[in-house]
């Protein structure tokens, strides 16, 4: 019994933590309110190869606005997240975005045929030792970072990033991601 009322008080806890941390996304109405987001430092800058062995740096995108998304080929949330990715590509890439997909510790030998049976458009970058990761504090896959035009991170594993991508980019709302 006094297991069980321990485990239910710290499901209370838990959740009450939870419930505080998306408040302070909203307004006084309840709404999403990205007006009131902080704008982190700046995005560390890194240097990664791709898939053909080419070094691409994040320096090389300052000006415009950039997803990155660390991933992995053997996440299964990773995959479920692939279709969103494609349709926020082909919604906002002709207004600026780029989407840059990290693989974490993983090998060319991997992640050229998962991107290549997956067809994936955007930039794909191996951080085969995980260190660019470590950088960005990233904890878990499938974990979003978008970084605006100024080079500074405006949001970490975004909920509402259509909207932060509008206020970014620009012009209208694209399908709800």
């Amino acid at each position: 019994m006094a297991k069980r009322l321990l485990t239910h008080a710290l499901l209370i806890f838990i959740s009450g933590l939870l419930v505080a941390s998306y408040a302070e996304d909203k307004n006084e109405k309840g709404q999403w309110d990205i007006r009131q987001k902080k704008i982190e430092q700046s995005a560390p800058d890194f240097s990664l190869p791709d898939l053909m062995g080419n070094r691409v740096s994040l320096s090389e995108f300052r000006g415009q606005v950039v997803l990155l998304m660390f991933v992995t080929t053997w996440c299964p949330y990773c995959k479920r997240e692939l279709p969103n990715l494609k349709r926020m590509y082909e919604t906002y890439s002709q207004r600026g975005l780029k989407i840059i997909a990290i693989f974490i510790r993983e090998s060319r030998q991997k992640v050229a045929p998962f991107a290549s049976a997956y067809k994936l458009p955007y930039t794909v970058l191996l951080d085969t030792s995980g260190m660019v990761a470590r950088s960005y504090g990233v904890i878990g896959v499938p974990t979003k970072i978008l970084i605006g035009k100024d080079g500074k991170i405006y949001c970490r594993a975004c909920r509402s990033i259509d909207m932060m991508l509008h206020k970014l980019l620009g012009g209208n709302i694209g399908a709800s991601l």
